[in-house]
C-alpha cells in the first residue's frame, strides 16, 4: 500500500474545495462567481508547473512517481480524468449561476440573443473599443502557425466561401479591456462578453473575404512555464532571468481547452497546427474559457451579490500615540491580516525613514504589489538617508517581472540591492529596523508568514510577530548577514531557518512529543501550514501517531499525509479550510510535557521549503501571544461551516460535529473586532 497521497492529486482536491465555494449556495451570488474563476486561475498554474513537471517525468520514463502506483503517463492519465470531471461540475455550475443572474434580472447573453434595440449600442462599443485591437490571421498551411500567448484566448474561425471553400483564421481576445459589456434596459441587466460581441461582428470582419457563413469557437492553450536559467558564468543573473522569461512564452504545450462544440475539421487543424493529440493533450468545454478573468465579474451595486465589507481592525496596542517602534521594542505584537490593519507595516517604514535615532532599515521582498506602498516606504527611508538594504527574490513564479521593476527601481535611487542567495530561494518575510538610542543599538524585527503586500493583505489570511526582543532580533541580524554574505552559518538558538536547522529542529520537537507520549506524559502537536508533501516529516508524524502523540492539523491546500489509517496514522486529524479569505499564515504548537513550544514560521512542511529555501520561523516568548495562537488555532479547528475533512479517499467532506454550525474565519473577525473596542 502507497502510504502516502499524490501530490497532483492532492492538488486536485484541493481545487476541488474551491469549486465547492462557486457550488455552495450560502456564498453571495457573484463571489459564487468569482470563485469559479479562482478555480480556473489556479487550474491555468497547475498546467504550466506541475502537469509541465509530470511531463518531463514522462519524456524521462520515470516509473516511480510519489504517492502514486503506476508510472508517470498514468498519473497523466489520473489528472486528465479528475480534470475532466471537474470540468464537468464547473460547467454545471456555471449554467446554474447564469439562471440566478436571470432570476435577478440580470441575463448573460450571446450574439444570437441579442436584441434589435440592442445592436446599435454594441456595434458602437464593437467600433470604439474593439476594432482597432482586434488583428485576424488568416490560416493556412503554406505560413508558419503564429506563436500563441500562454495567457491569452483566441477565437478559432471559420469562413466558408463560395464554391464550398473553407478558410481558418485566428482572433485573439483583447485582454486590456474589461471582458464584460453591460447593457441596461428598463430594470433589467444584460452582459455580453466580449467574445461575443466579435462573434456578432464576424461578418464585417471578414468582409473581404465575401463569406458566405462565418462562425467562431474559443480556445486556450497552456505552456511549461518553469524558467530555465543557464549556468552561463559571462552572463549576469537579471540577464539571465530576463531571458528565461522570454523562452517562457515559448514553453512547450501541455494543455489545449477548447469549445466542445468546435467543428472537428477546424479542431483537427489546430491540433496538427500546434502538434497535439486529442486524446492527451486536450480538455472539451463551455463556450467561454479563461475563466480567470471571472474574478472580476461585476457586482452591480448589489450588497447581496457580494460578501458584507470586514473593515480591518485596530491594534489596541498600535494604537497608542508614543509612536510605533518605541511601543514594539517595549512589548511584542503579533498582527493578524486581513482581521487587523496591515496599514500598520507601511506606518511602521514609514515612521523609520522620518525618525532621526533609525540607521538602516533591511527587508527581503519575495511579492510587492505593483503600485506598492511598502516599497515607496523604503524609498522615503533611502532619500532621508538610511541606509536600505533590500534583498530581492527575483524568482518569484509569475512574478519576476514586478520584481525586476522594482530592484532596478531601487537601485536607481541608492538603495543596496541583493539578489538573494545561489541555488536558494529567499522566501522568508523579514524586517529589521536598526536605531540608536543613548548609544546603545536597539532593533525591530518583523517576522510573518505571508508577503510585504497590501494588496494579498487584504484577501490573505496571515499574521506576523513584531518585536524588540533581542532574542529575536539579534538573530533576524544575522539571517540579513547570511544574507549578504553566503559563507557565514550561524547558529540560531530562538529562529527556525531553512536550510540550516529548520527541519532539524521540528524533528526533534516531534522526537520529543514521542518520547513524553511513552511516558505517559501529555503529548500532543498542532499545525496550520499551506501544504504538506515532506516525505521526512510525515514519516516522523506517522511515527509520533503509533507512539500515540494526539496531532491536530489545518492544511489548506496539498496534504501527501494520510490521516487516520488505522496502524500508521489514526491519531492524526487534517482539515481544510476554504473560504472568503485565502488561509495562509503557518504556525506549530507542541506540548512539551505542559510548557508549550510555539512557533510563527513562511515554512510549509515541503521540501522545497525546507532544503531548497532561506526561511525564518521564530518562537514565541510573548504569554499573551501564544494565548492568541491557541485562540486562532481552536476557533479554526471547531469550523465546520467551511472546514473539510481531509482524508486517505480525498471526498472532501465537510468536517460535522456535534455541534451547532460554526463559521471559523466570521468568529475570528468577531474577536479581533471585540478585541479592538
Amino acid at each position: 500500500m502507497v502510504n502516502k497521497i499524490n501530490r497532483e492529486l492532492s492538488w486536485l482536491s484541493f481545487n476541488d474545495r474551491v469549486l465547492q465555494e462557486a457550488m455552495d449556495e450560502n456564498v453571495p451570488l457573484v463571489e459564487r462567481i468569482r470563485f469559479l474563476g479562482i478555480y480556473s486561475n489556479n487550474l491555468d498554474e497547475f498546467y504550466r508547473v506541475r502537469v509541465a513537471n509530470v511531463r518531463r517525468s514522462m519524456l524521462l520514463k520515470k516509473n516511480k512517481i510519489a504517492g502514486f502506483e503506476g508510472t508517470a503517463s498514468d498519473l497523466y492519465k489520473s489528472i486528465r480524468e479528475v480534470v475532466l470531471e471537474q470540468q464537468g461540475k464547473f460547467e454545471n455550475t456555471f449554467a446554474g449561476l447564469v439562471n440566478e443572474l436571470a432570476q435577478n434580472k440580470i441575463y448573460l447573453i450571446n450574439e444570437r440573443e441579442i436584441k434589435a434595440e440592442d445592436i446599435d449600442e454594441v456595434s458602437a462599443y464593437f467600433h470604439s473599443e474593439l476594432k482597432h485591437v482586434i488583428f485576424p490571421i488568416i490560416l493556412d498551411k503554406k505560413h508558419n502557425f503564429p506563436k500563441l500567448r500562454d495567457y491569452a484566448i483566441y477565437l478559432a474561425v471559420r469562413i466558408l466561401l463560395p464554391k464550398n471553400k473553407i478558410k481558418y483564421a485566428l482572433i485573439q481576445i483583447p485582454s486590456d479591456q474589461s471582458r464584460f459589456l453591460i447593457l441596461k434596459r428598463e430594470g433589467h441587466h444584460f452582459i455580453m462578453l466580449i467574445d461575443d460581441i466579435i462573434r456578432l461582428h464576424l461578418r464585417t470582419i471578414f468582409n473581404i473575404l465575401n463569406p458566405i457563413d462565418v462562425s467562431a469557437h474559443i480556445f486556450k492553450f497552456t505552456r511549461d512555464a518553469e524558467l530555465d536559467i543557464d549556468d552561463d558564468v559571462s552572463v549576469n543573473f537579471i540577464q539571465k532571468l530576463e531571458n528565461s522569461l522570454k523562452e517562457r512564452k515559448k514553453g512547450v504545450p501541455v494543455r489545449f481547452v477548447y469549445d466542445q462544440d468546435m467543428p472537428e475539421d477546424l479542431l483537427q487543424f489546430l491540433l496538427d497546427s500546434l502538434s497535439l493529440k486529442k486524446a492527451v493533450n486536450t480538455i472539451p468545454g463551455g463556450r467561454y474559457h479563461n475563466f480567470k478573468d471571472f474574478i472580476k465579474f461585476p457586482d452591480f451595486s448589489n450588497k447581496k451579490f457580494i460578501y458584507s465589507p470586514e473593515k480591518p481592525c485596530n491594534h489596541k496596542v498600535l494604537e497608542n500615540n508614543s509612536g510605533l517602534i518605541t511601543t514594539i521594542l517595549k512589548q511584542d505584537v503579533l498582527l493578524h491580516f486581513p482581521y487587523q490593519k496591515f496599514d500598520y507595516v507601511t506606518d511602521l517604514l514609514r515612521e523609520a525613514a522620518l525618525d532621526p535615532k533609525v540607521k538602516s532599515v533591511q527587508i527581503n521582498v519575495y511579492r510587492v504589489a505593483k503600485n506598492s506602498d511598502i516599497m515607496n516606504a523604503i524609498l522615503a527611508a533611502a532619500f532621508n538617508g538610511k541606509e536600505v538594504i533590500v534583498v530581492m527574490e527575483l524568482q518569484a513564479r509569475f512574478d519576476e517581472e514586478n520584481n525586476l521593476y522594482w530592484a532596478n527601481r531601487l537601485k536607481e535611487f541608492g538603495v543596496k540591492v541583493i539578489f538573494g542567495v545561489p541555488h536558494l530561494k529567499v522566501h522568508s518575510k523579514l524586517l529589521l529596523i536598526t536605531r540608536e538610542s543613548n548609544s546603545k543599538e536597539e532593533h525591530v524585527a518583523y517576522i510573518g508568514t505571508g508577503n510585504f503586500n497590501e494588496k494579498t493583505a487584504r484577501i490573505y489570511s496571515d499574521i506576523c510577530l513584531l518585536t524588540g526582543n533581542p532574542l529575536i532580533s539579534n538573530e533576524v541580524k544575522k539571517v540579513f548577514k547570511l544574507l549578504e554574505n553566503n559563507l557565514q552559518r550561524p547558529f540560531f538558538k530562538n529562529l527556525l531557518v531553512s536550510p540550516i536547522n529548520a527541519k532539524r529542529r521540528i524533528i526533534a520537537m516531534i522526537q520529543q512529543e514521542i518520547a513524553n507520549a511513552k511516558k505517559g506524559k501529555k503529548a500532543a502537536i498542532r499545525i496550520k501550514i499551506n501544504n504538506i508533501t515532506d516525505s521526512q516529516l510525515i514519516d516522523k508524524l506517522y511515527q509520533a501517531s503509533q507512539a500515540g502523540v494526539k496531532i491536530s492539523m489545518i492544511v489548506r491546500g496539498i496534504c501527501c499525509l494520510k490521516p487516520g489509517v488505522k496502524d500508521l496514522s489514526e491519531n492524526i486529524t487534517v482539515i481544510s479550510i476554504v473560504d472568503r479569505y485565502l488561509e495562509h499564515s503557518r504556525f506549530m504548537i507542541f506540548e512539551n510535557g505542559g510548557s508549550p513550544m510555539y512557533i510563527l514560521t513562511s515554512a510549509d512542511f515541503m521540501e522545497r521549503n525546507m532544503e531548497h529555501r532561506i526561511e525564518v520561523g521564530t518562537f514565541i516568548h510573548s504569554k499573551e501571544i501564544q494565548e492568541e495562537l491557541d485562540m486562532i488555532f481552536e476557533i479554526q479547528w471547531k469550523g465546520s461551516v467551511k472546514a473539510r475533512l481531509i482524508t486517505a479517499d480525498m471526498k472532501n467532506n465537510y468536517h460535522k460535529r456535534n455541534l451547532p454550525p460554526f463559521h471559523a474565519q466570521k468568529e475570528i473577525y468577531k474577536y479581533y473586532l471585540n478585541k479592538s473596542n
